[in-house]
């Protein structure tokens, strides 16, 4: 554990500059344990603080980890260049604090979308090296058929990759619908791969990331939440 100042520790939480968030600690913005602390130099156990500005509870997090369940129409990109970002979906303190996406979703593909100011758990969880399993719905303009999908588990030639790509599993769902299972996580692979393979994608989305289920925690589209332990534990890479 470990002692900081508080107008420190507002600004590691991204309330603003230094100044900006002794300004709030002075004007009575800020309360821990239910009572106002109006000096920005008293000192806190960091450990599980837990405090509120404005009246909203906050709790410290050294890091933070988020699911998103991204909607159509949203960059993932910290400077969106023709739709929003998905930055604008959370609290302005996290893009304060440096929150990014976790790899990226093509701006009308939807789903599970991780974000984090970790740079390890990022590295980790984007790198093609460490197997991370992803599981993406894809609605076809043309009917899923047996030799489509044989051809995504065999393999299939984009132009600029020197050696097939295939996918860890690829199984119908109905008509147009077909899961697919990737790990290397190239630029816009699945679509790319089904057009190689000669259909065409109208519709994506990443279920899942590892054993974590976008089903399971519960998001509409826009929303987002903290992982726990337990759902950081399922994102464990395989290598």
């Amino acid at each position: 554990m470990s002692k900081q100042s508080l107008d420190r520790i507002l600004q590691s939480q991204g309330f603003g500059t230094r100044k900006w968030c002794a300004g709030l600690v002075a004007e009575g913005n800020v309360s821990i344990g239910g009572e106002i602390v109006t000096d920005e130099r008293q000192r806190f156990e960091t450990d599980g603080l837990e405090f509120s500005v404005y009246g909203e509870p906050w709790l410290f997090r050294e890091h933070v980890y988020l699911a998103l369940h991204k909607p159509a129409d949203y960059e993932c990109s910290r400077k969106p260049s023709h739709h929003p970002g998905v930055l604008s979906l959370l609290p302005e303190q996290f893009s304060n604090r440096d929150v990014q996406p976790v790899g990226r979703l093509d701006h009308d593909t939807t789903g599970l979308l991780l974000m984090s100011d970790d740079g390890s758990f990022i590295h980790k969880q984007s790198s093609p090296k460490h197997h991370v399993p992803k599981v993406y719905v894809a609605t076809t303009h043309d009917p899923v058929t047996p030799q489509l999908v044989a051809q995504l588990l065999q393999g299939v030639k984009l132009n600029d990759e020197p050696a097939p790509l295939s996918a860890v599993l690829c199984e119908t769902l109905d008509e147009h619908r077909l899961k697919i299972v990737l790990e290397q996580g190239k630029y816009h692979q699945v679509k790319r791969m089904l057009a190689a393979a000669g259909n065409h994608c109208s519709a994506l989305c990443r279920t899942q990331i590892c054993e974590l289920k976008l089903e399971s925690l519960g998001l509409a589209e826009g929303e987002w939440c903290y992982l726990d332990e337990a759902m950081l534990a399922s994102l464990k890479p395989a290598v």
